[in-house]
């Protein structure tokens, strides 16, 4: 199984998203720290969970890091989080309407 398949059935398992998309951007961190050949070290995690409603920004990710313990251990370098709940709007269609 590869790193990627265990964060989406980590983050599956334990916030019943309702939408899940887990990146690997390995490529674009190609001769920085901690990335090595084979990718699978540099993640893009854009999640929306009911989980996360009332929740601060901090207690998300710590919430999302936590979930994912075994993946860094397995040699995940680096993790970019995108996390809101349904009710909140997403803030990359702002960007991409043209909308300030």
């Amino acid at each position: 199984m590869t790193i990627r398949q265990q964060m989406t059935d980590l983050l599956t398992d334990a916030f019943a998203p309702s939408e899940l998309t887990v990146i690997d951007e390995s490529d674009k961190h190609k001769g920085h720290g901690g990335w090595r050949e084979g990718g699978e070290t540099h993640f893009r995690v854009r999640i929306v969970a009911e989980a996360f409603a009332g929740k601060g920004r901090v207690d998300r990710h710590r919430a999302i890091n936590g979930v994912l313990a075994p993946c860094f251990a397995a040699g995940v370098h680096a993790l970019a989080i995108e996390v809101r709940s349904p009710d909140e709007p997403d803030p990359r269609a702002a960007r991409v309407s043209g909308a300030v």
